[in-house]
């Protein structure tokens, strides 16, 4: 007998049985068993069109091609920028996948060590991660708010199909991007609205494993705005 289709995420453990049932497919974090989809992680469960995935709660950030990140210039070649992720790896980016033309005698002048900066993600290897900010809303960070959080609760800051971070944009009035690498950038029309967009990440990486945050976060929300 299959078990119940459960849309929503829960938390696992490694060797717990998440589904079982000849329809269902193990994805990433998951093996099959017989007919079991068993966990091979910590972290939450989900499955979406019988395809069973576990999402890890802790560890380093792995970097994959496609992935927004937000970093900090940590060095300055004669040709582009290393930016720290947070990853093993070293993360690039070049002048050439600069927004605009930079002559190589004004790398500085653009983008500095220490400067923040959201990239994508463009190709990884075993040695280096290749970015590029040729893409609308990438660039250098000039105000704003920098939240961290762990980079493995990023999907819960999110929501499902983005669910999460629009009702936290509609409720702070805040533009906000979200690193897959657990940075967050947070700009609003002043100090505070960015602090309550703050707040309300803590709140959602706090409470990570919680079932029915959506409606929790909703209920702070109203509570925080009393």
């Amino acid at each position: 007998m299959e078990k119940e289709n459960h849309s929503e995420r829960h938390v696992v453990i490694p060797g717990e049985v998440i589904m079982s049932g000849d329809n269902y497919l193990p994805g990433e974090g998951t093996e099959k068993v017989g007919k079991d989809i068993i966990a091979l992680r910590y972290g939450l469960a989900e499955e979406v069109s019988k395809l069973v995935k576990v999402i890890p709660l802790s560890g380093v950030y792995r970097p994959r091609r496609g992935n927004v990140v937000i970093g900090k210039i940590s060095n300055i070649t004669f040709n582009g920028w290393l930016i720290d992720i947070g990853s093993p790896e070293n993360a690039f980016l070049s002048v050439a996948e600069y927004p605009r033309f930079v002559h190589k005698s004004e790398i500085e002048a653009e983008m500095n060590i220490g400067d923040m900066a959201v990239a994508k993600i463009k190709d990884v290897n075993r040695k280096a991660v290749d970015l590029t900010m040729r893409l609308k809303g990438l660039g250098r960070i000039d105000e704003g708010l920098i939240v961290q959080v762990n980079s493995n609760k990023v999907p819960r800051v999110i929501g499902k199909e983005g669910s999460m971070i629009s009702l936290i944009k509609e409720e702070t009035g805040c533009n906000i991007i979200v690193g897959q690498n657990g940075f967050v950038w947070i700009k609003g029309d002043n100090v505070e609205k960015e602090l309550f967009a703050r707040s309300a990440i803590m709140f959602i990486t706090e409470r990570s494993f919680d079932h029915g945050l959506t409606e929790e976060v909703k209920k702070w929300f109203t509570k925080e705005k009393k």
